[in-house]
């Protein structure tokens, strides 16, 4: 018997394929606003563990404490979208577990990551325009457009297969932590069970395809102040690597290759591992 507090991995992999059966039969106005909204909760996370950790990123040396620090800001994001209402498209990998059960059709789940995708793009890019024409990237002497820009260039520097092996690490935490979430069936219980699969994504560095949407955007747009450029180069940041951070590098260097990578993380390594493990792992 499962206790009143929370359920166990059977019943979590029952619940999982019962909300993706759901969500791949949602109508598009439903899962384009949903998926808007998660994009701009997203994004709302990125920058606010940016605006907290950009003076701890900018030196070697506080490196690691800054992602420490930005890891315990960004799971708010999740949150937002688990507990308020949101379509993600890094979660909705999990759909892959009603595809396997047979209860969703492949064309379906494909519908369902189409949209939210889209609409996760849309509300980041929001968020990321929003930020820039209210002047905050100019926030702690301009030293929080520098960082901004800095984390883009790294991002559309990584190699494909860089990428790609940082988008499967990275969903495989995220998806555990919607997992959890839906394990545990207090309002504290899954804001734990968020927070720290979360918090250690961040930490360790990993790339999320929906988060990217924010932070390379954010850093082209910074891209346009000439007072971040001239600070990023002092700091740094090479005039090629700025050369570099453009809407084709974006898309091509970092989202498709981080996008797959998300995709094998959530739908390989939890979904079809769980469906594996207790559903097809069973002894007769």
């Amino acid at each position: 018997m499962a206790s009143t507090q929370m359920l166990e991995p059977q019943e979590i992999l029952d619940t999982c394929i019962h909300k993706a059966e759901v969500k791949a039969n949602g109508g598009f106005v439903k899962l384009f606003v949903l998926s808007f909204l998660a994009g701009v909760f997203i994004a709302f996370a990125a920058e606010g563990s940016n605006m907290a950790a950009f003076n701890l990123f900018a030196e070697a040396d506080t490196y690691g404490l800054g992602k420490v620090l930005a890891g315990s800001i960004f799971g708010t994001g999740l949150m937002l979208v688990l507990l308020a209402g949101g379509e993600l498209f890094t979660g909705n990998t999990l759909i892959i577990t009603a595809v396997v059960d047979k209860k969703v059709r492949v064309l379906a789940m494909l519908r369902n990551w189409l949209i939210v995708y889209i609409g996760n793009f849309v509300g980041s890019i929001f968020i990321a325009w929003m930020m820039y024409e209210s002047g905050l990237f100019s926030s702690g002497a301009f030293m929080l457009g520098v960082v901004t820009l800095k984390i883009a260039t790294y991002k559309v520097g990584l190699t494909y297969l860089q990428a790609f092996l940082l988008g499967i690490m990275c969903n495989w935490l995220v998806c555990l932590a919607v997992w959890l979430c839906y394990g545990a069936e207090s309002m504290v219980g899954k804001i734990f069970a968020i927070f720290f699969p979360i918090w250690l994504f961040i930490t360790s560095g990993f790339e999320h395809s929906v988060a990217n949407m924010y932070y390379i955007p954010a850093g082209i747009l910074s891209k346009a102040n000439d007072t971040i450029v001239n600070l990023a180069l002092e700091h740094g940041v090479t005039q090629s690597a700025i050369d570099a951070l453009t809407w084709k590098s974006f898309f091509i260097n970092n989202l498709i290759p981080v996008t797959l990578g998300n995709i094998v993380g959530g739908g390989v390594f939890v979904g079809c591992a769980y469906m594996l493990a207790y559903k097809f792992g069973k002894k007769k």
